[in-house]
């Protein structure tokens, strides 16, 4: 007896803990390098510095930028959208689990049947009548996870709730670094508004000398003239920079969760200057862009469904299990005599299924292997990324200061040539062509400044903006 005790006991271990088929998950490996290349002579942040978690913004050191960047994680829609994602999928994971325990239900019922004398092969001497019956009964069902089909059906929603999880830190992150970009387009264009506020000033006065030496005899009419064509040629530009002014300033009150009627910013002209970045190594990567750990985390996703479709090759194992009552009115349904139950264990094999089986096999592998190569293009991309933002940076701080010396250059260029004007040596087109040459070079300063903070903007998007895979928690 003590034999066949422990040879039950062993049984049931084994039924209820099971084995698991199909592969064990391996993280893919991925093209990699062991530093960037575009980071020779990049001048990086100290070694101790990191980017900070969450609000990676703050090392712009602009307040109001920092406001804004807050509000976007608690009122933005579309961050809204991926919140709910996220919940639905740990929600799936909740309903995957549930499967590893007994599903209890009970029933109550009651029926009245009258047979039909009439009915098919009965005989005519054969007595029919009516009949009650009061059910009560409560029923157990249990599938007995012997191949992990089930076990790895929730280790795939649980990946796919941290892939969520991950998509959720992705879309906020692209959300606040659009928000920073456009408010730094914003402030250059403010910075462009005041250029050209100033130019037009001195356009006028330029426009008042001209006018002066026409009445004294000393200029043609044709020097008016053009000095008018520059100064309404400037007010333009001037009236045209509001509109890319107003557009950005809408969008970042659409980013916000605001009417754009709502929200409105006061004018401040760009003045800062990109931050040093710490960029790490391109191994470091790989745990800082949540993109990328979604994209692995829908791997080993794949994988586990690679298993399930293998389990499908083999039995099905059922116990069964139902206790209650039954009796023929309110008065004996209760007694002991109407008590029953039943026990019972089902297997359930498929013999034939005209290659359905190893169809669902074969697409889990390829999905698999389609899963495997976004990894490593995600990842890729964002290699890719941190490269083409530290080239920008670099080079743009270079073209920075050469077009400074430029606009110094301009600048001299036109005084000289208006000292020559008011002096009768040159004519006015000189000065024209001068102040064109300023006016262009200065702005290009500015606009090169934008692309500097755009650009690191980006590279800290690139980065991962201060996250961490160990924020994926296991739902």
């Amino acid at each position: 007896m003590r034999g066949r005790g422990a040879g039950l006991v062993g049984l049931a271990a084994l039924l209820l803990g099971g084995c698991m088929v199909g592969p064990d998950y391996t993280k893919p490996s991925v093209p990699m390098t062991p530093a960037y290349k575009e980071a020779d002579g990049w001048k990086t942040a100290e070694p101790s510095d990191h980017l900070p978690r969450g609000q990676w913004w703050s090392i712009f050191g602009d307040p109001e930028l920092h406001a804004l960047a807050e509000e976007v994680a608690t009122a933005n829609q579309n961050l809204k959208i991926a919140e709910a994602r996220l919940r639905a999928a740990r929600a799936m994971v909740r309903f995957n689990r549930a499967a590893l325990f007994p599903t209890i239900s009970a029933s109550a019922g009651a029926s009245s049947v009258r047979e039909s004398a009439n009915q098919p092969f009965l005989s005519p001497t054969a007595r029919t009548g009516s009949s009650g019956d009061l059910l009560f009964s409560l029923d157990m069902s249990y599938e007995i996870d012997l191949w992990g089909r089930v076990r790895r059906t929730v280790a795939a929603a649980r990946n796919e709730a941290q892939a969520t999880a991950a998509d959720l830190e992705t879309a906020q992150l692209s959300l606040q670094a659009e928000l920073a970009m456009d408010y730094f387009e914003l402030r250059a264009a403010d910075a462009q508004k005041q250029l050209l506020d100033e130019t037009v000033k001195a356009f006028e006065a330029a426009l008042q000398l001209t006018t002066n030496r026409f009445q004294g005899g000393a200029a043609p009419k044709s020097d008016v003239a053009q000095a008018q064509t520059q100064l309404d040629t400037t007010l333009a530009q001037a009236t045209d920079v509001t509109v890319q002014r107003a557009q950005l300033e809408h969008a970042i009150a659409t980013l916000i969760g605001k009417p754009p009627a709502a929200f409105s910013l006061s004018p401040r002209p760009l003045d800062a200057r990109p931050p040093g970045i710490p960029v790490g190594l391109p191994s470091q990567l790989l745990e800082r862009r949540p993109d990328i750990a979604a994209a692995e985390r829908r791997v080993a996703e794949a994988n586990e469904q690679i298993g399930i479709a293998k389990a499908a090759y083999f039995p099905t194992v059922m116990l069964n299990a139902s206790v209650g009552f039954e009796g023929s009115s309110f008065g004996n349904v209760l007694n002991a005599s109407s008590l029953l139950w039943s026990v019972g264990a089902s297997i359930t094999q498929t013999i034939f299924d005209a290659g359905r089986r190893r169809a669902t096999s074969d697409a889990a592998r390829a999905s698999y292997d389609a899963t495997v190569a976004a990894y490593r293009q995600t990842t890729l991309t964002a290699f890719q990324q941190v490269e083409d933002n530290l080239a920008a940076l670099r080079i743009l701080e270079q073209e920075a200061q050469q077009q400074r010396r430029a606009v110094e250059s301009a600048q001299l260029s036109l005084q000289l040539f208006t000292n020559r004007y008011r002096g009768g040596v040159d004519n006015y087109l000189q000065v024209i062509t001068a102040q064109t040459v300023t006016l262009a070079n200065q702005r290009t300063e500015i606009d090169i400044l934008r692309r500097r903070m755009d650009a690191s903007v980006l590279l800290v998007k690139a980065l991962g903006g201060g996250w961490d895979v160990a924020e994926l928690s296991k739902p």
